[in-house]
């Protein structure tokens, strides 16, 4: 599946022809790098490996040095992995850029980590509406969770339990955003509603 990687900018709103006023999230994609290629022959699968944004020599051991100098390529801070796509006529070191790959009015899956919250209780992990009011003896029972089991019998909590814990801060994927604009003088895509994570994190996109 074919796709590019990115961060995400920020969020604006664009008119589109009819007028309408649509919530946009801006995303620069690419350029990216390729600095692997996989085939049937020799991995079992076909795929590439893309990389994004420069780093620092400084800051990259030798054995990725080595794979990136091999692609012809500066060390890149993001490597990922693009399975059952290899790109015709384009070989090691070759970029690959948002007009390349995408058009407007394409539909594409964005994956990303989603803001983490820390730890939270029941009601703003999972909606529980709370134990109650205050009367008849409760107190400070509003957010509780009320009772997650039972008692001698089978005297344990089963698994999967909803109950507080950390939320947030996990891989999610946005399915079917549609591609509003694109600039391709400043590698930027215009996708219609939100992606997750906050600004300045990387996203990835891929063909829906």
């Amino acid at each position: 599946m074919s796709g590019l990687l990115g961060i995400k900018i920020g969020m604006t709103s664009v008119f589109d022809e009819a007028g309408n006023l649509l919530p946009v999230t801006v995303v620069e994609a690419g350029p990216c790098v390729i600095t692997q290629k996989f085939t049937k022959e020799e991995d079992g699968y076909d795929g590439v490996q893309l990389s994004f944004m420069d780093k620092k020599a400084k800051n990259v051991s030798k054995a990725l040095q080595g794979h990136f100098s091999k692609a012809g390529t500066s060390p890149k801070r993001y490597v990922r992995e693009f399975r059952d796509y290899l790109p015709e006529g384009l070989d090691l070191g070759d970029e690959l850029k948002a007009e390349d790959i995408f058009k407007p009015g394409d539909r594409v899956n964005v994956a990303g980590t989603s803001k983490g919250k820390g730890f939270q209780g029941v009601v703003k992990r999972h909606g529980f509406s709370g134990v109650g009011g205050r009367t008849h003896g409760q107190h400070n029972r509003e957010r509780a969770p009320g009772s997650i089991g039972q008692s001698s019998d089978p005297s344990k909590v089963f698994k999967g339990m909803r109950m507080g814990g950390r939320m947030g801060n996990s891989r999610v994927t946005i399915k079917q955003l549609q591609i509003v604009k694109l600039l391709p003088e400043s590698n930027l895509i215009l996708l219609k509603g939100a992606v997750p994570g906050p600004n300045g994190r990387l996203i990835e996109i891929h063909n829906a």
